[in-house]
């Protein structure tokens, strides 16, 4: 959103032949705790912050996270256990449709690798897959 021009701007607007993305609902409500946050550090205003929200959410598939069962909720908790579990929603999730783990979060990725998870991207080995 802060940089539709970006490398993380082109691996979602430029990918719909080689990746889907998903998210759960959560990511919204994350996006709206720190839109006071994005706005600052994006200089946009707020109806192109909005725009921005807009085109990039259009991009992704949303599903609601009552739909994941148990079993896979509690894999995730151990998972990020000790790492950061607020990201259990996007671990869930992640082994709900059976995908990976896009991330930025640097900790995040070197915590999931540490525990020999191994559908755990960061954004440059996306970027290689899209590649080849």
């Amino acid at each position: 959103m802060l940089n539709t021009q970006g490398t993380i701007g082109d691996l979602i607007f430029n990918s719909d032949n080689a990746f889907q993305y998903y998210s759960c609902t959560y990511m919204r409500y994350e996006i709206e705790r720190h839109w006071e946050k994005l706005k600052k550090i994006s200089k946009l205003s707020e109806e192109q912050l909005r725009e921005s929200n807009f085109k990039v959410l259009s991009k992704i598939h949303f599903i609601n996270e009552e739909l994941i069962s148990e079993k896979i909720w509690l894999q995730s908790e151990e998972l990020v256990k000790g790492i950061d579990p607020d990201d259990i929603d996007f671990i869930a999730l992640a082994k709900h449709v059976k995908g990976f783990l896009w991330t930025g979060d640097k900790e995040l990725y070197k915590g999931l690798k540490a525990r020999k998870y191994k559908r755990v991207l960061n954004t440059t080995e996306l970027m290689q897959l899209r590649i080849t």
